[in-house]
C-alpha cells in the first residue's frame, strides 16, 4: 500500500527524486517531518533503520507536501531535494 504520510516506520528508507535518483535516506522522523541525510554512512543507515537515527546539521527537513508516495522501501518526492 502506497501512502503520503511519513511515520517513524520510514526511518532508514531511501529518498528518491522524481527521476528515481537517490538523494539520501530518512534518518529520523520528528513531529511529522522526516529528515533526509544526503550521504549517510553505513552506521547512520543502520541506526535509522533501528529507530536510533538523529538529524545532523547536514540533514534536510522534508514535509509531507514534498512527498509523492511512500512505498515499502523508498520515499519518492514530487520534485527534487
Amino acid at each position: 500500500m502506497n501512502r503520503e504520510t511519513i511515520t517513524k516506520d520510514d526511518e532508514g528508507k531511501r529518498v528518491l527524486n522524481t527521476d528515481g535518483t537517490e538523494v539520501g535516506r530518512i534518518v529520523t522522523v520528528e513531529d511529522g517531518h522526516g529528515y533526509v541525510e544526503p550521504d549517510p554512512g553505513l552506521a547512520d543507515t543502520i541506526k535509522a533503520k533501528l529507530g536510533w537515527g538523529v538529524a545532523t546539521e547536514e540533514a534536510h527537513p522534508l514535509d509531507e507536501g514534498s512527498i509523492e508516495e511512500i512505498t515499502e522501501d523508498a520515499v519518492r518526492l514530487r520534485g527534487t531535494l
